[in-house]
């Protein structure tokens, strides 16, 4: 998903999986998501921060349900990111991802599209990506 989203975000934007983001100062507040896409420009910049990332990524695992569907939902909407997308893994062991956009005006996300097996998505760009092949 990250290769998919690096080469769909063009030369503009970087996708990257081992990336921290500082979403607040105080307190002190870092996460890093499972795949980030962020500003190319701003590459040097560590940890980069909120007004630099386009998206996160956050894939569940056993044990992280609550912090990445409930937690890190709200704190990446109040820090600003506009675009959050959750992967999880189906009973039948194929990949869903939930789409989230951000409403500027209440610092909080609403749901956008959801997928199953297949990401054919048209914001924040074009990206087509099989996740069954990754």
């Amino acid at each position: 998903l990250a290769n998919a989203l690096d080469a769909a975000a063009g030369p503009d934007w970087n996708a990257d999986t081992d990336f921290d983001v500082r979403l607040q100062d105080v307190p002190l507040t870092n996460r890093r998501p499972d795949v980030t896409v962020y500003r190319a420009e701003t590459i040097d910049l560590t940890p980069t921060r909120p007004e630099h990332v386009l998206l996160v990524v956050e894939v569940v695992s056993p044990g992280s349900e609550t912090t990445d569907r409930i937690v890190k939902v709200d704190q990446y909407a109040k820090a600003g990111i506009p675009f959050y997308w959750r992967v999880e893994q189906a009973a039948t062991g194929v990949p869903l991802v939930y789409t989230y956009v951000l409403d500027p005006a209440t610092r909080a996300y609403r749901e956008g599209e959801m997928f199953t097996g297949a990401v054919k998505a048209t914001a924040p760009f074009s990206l087509t990506v099989d996740l069954g092949d990754a």
